[in-house]
């Protein structure tokens, strides 16, 4: 089994220490490096981490306001780093894995590594375990899972279809009552649900095709939403329109969509 780790510190020789020692570790994959806050918390939206090596003290944005904006039962294991061993009862309160002291010991990291590796196993049989059991309920025993689909596909029949997705090596079957929005991400998606985003390789005028007929509204050259969740609409000073969703994430409306989305909420029932 391979461990993504994504490192967060905004001392690039903190960041360089942590990922010489991983580069010595064969089944540790570094996936990306961020110095602050705010990239981080797109970074594990976005990458989805096996772990986090995430430093406590940084400006602006610190280790733990990372913990909250992702959502701590969101977050990913973590291995929190710091210079303070006064913020340790805080790391545990954030449900971290452990914590290292700055400068780091070599053997403690190991240690700290070694405890990571046995509570991300057991975090995947218990994850696997769940989708296999979700994934026979849903799924039809007469019918098979299609072993030739694209990232992102649609299952059962045209009054009833589910977004099927593929994504990290785990198979998510969505109801259309499951996705608060898609958002674009260069050459990806993110379809984005209450528990979690889902990043995959596919393009928005793919996924508007899907979605469309199941309630959904492009309202942005980047964005898609589910019209059951629209909640409000706030006007801008430039013309444009805040969207804000029943989970109060706010998305942006452009002029070039305002006409088309009016007319889907007057005629939603």
């Amino acid at each position: 089994m391979t461990i993504s780790v994504l490192i967060v510190d905004d001392e690039p020789l903190a960041r360089e220490g942590v990922s010489l020692r991983l580069q010595q570790e064969a089944d540790i994959e570094i996936i990306g490096e961020c110095e602050n806050g705010s990239d981080a918390i797109r970074a594990i939206l976005s990458l989805q981490p096996d772990l986090v090596f995430l430093d406590i003290k940084m400006p602006t944005v610190n280790g733990f306001d990372v913990v909250n904006a992702v959502g701590a039962d969101h977050m990913p294991p973590v291995i929190f780093l710091t210079a303070y061993d006064e913020y340790a009862i805080d790391a545990f309160n954030s449900h971290a894995i452990d914590y290292l002291l700055k400068p780091i010991d070599d053997d403690r990291f190991k240690e700290s590594l070694k405890h990571a590796r046995a509570q991300i196993l057991k975090n995947t049989i218990a994850e696997r375990s769940e989708q296999l059991t979700q994934l026979l309920s849903q799924t039809n025993p007469s019918q098979k899972l299609p072993t030739n689909t694209s990232a992102i596909g649609t299952s059962g029949n045209q009054q009833h279809k589910r977004l099927v997705i593929r994504a990290s090596g785990h198979v998510y079957l969505l109801e259309a009552s499951d996705i608060y929005w898609v958002e674009a991400e260069g050459d990806y998606v993110s379809v984005h649900t209450p528990q979690k985003s889902h990043l995959v390789r596919d393009t928005m005028k793919n996924m508007e095709q899907r979605l469309t007929e199941q309630g959904f509204q492009r309202v942005h050259r980047s964005s898609i939403v589910n019209l059951h969740y629209v909640r409000e609409l706030i006007s801008l000073d430039s013309g444009d329109y805040q969207i804000i969703l029943r989970d109060n994430t706010s998305v942006k409306l452009s002029r070039n969509y305002r006409d088309a989305l009016y007319q889907r909420l007057n005629a939603e029932p």
